[in-house]
């Protein structure tokens, strides 16, 4: 299973958090629970802005 992780910031708190690409359940927020990233069946919908790829595979 080949995916990248990446560093997503949260849009309400700014909380900056690694999230995989490929994610297969919903990604809330540490620090306010806000969604991050959406699953879609293959590559995840991210709500927050995508600083960087933190690794790729």
């Amino acid at each position: 299973m080949a995916g990248n992780f990446f560093s997503v910031e949260c849009p309400d708190c700014e909380n900056e958090q690694v999230v995989f690409g490929k994610a297969s359940s919903e990604v809330a927020c540490a620090v306010c629970g806000h969604t991050l990233a959406r699953p879609t069946g293959g590559k995840a919908v991210f709500e927050g802005e995508v600083l960087e790829t933190v690794e790729a595979r």
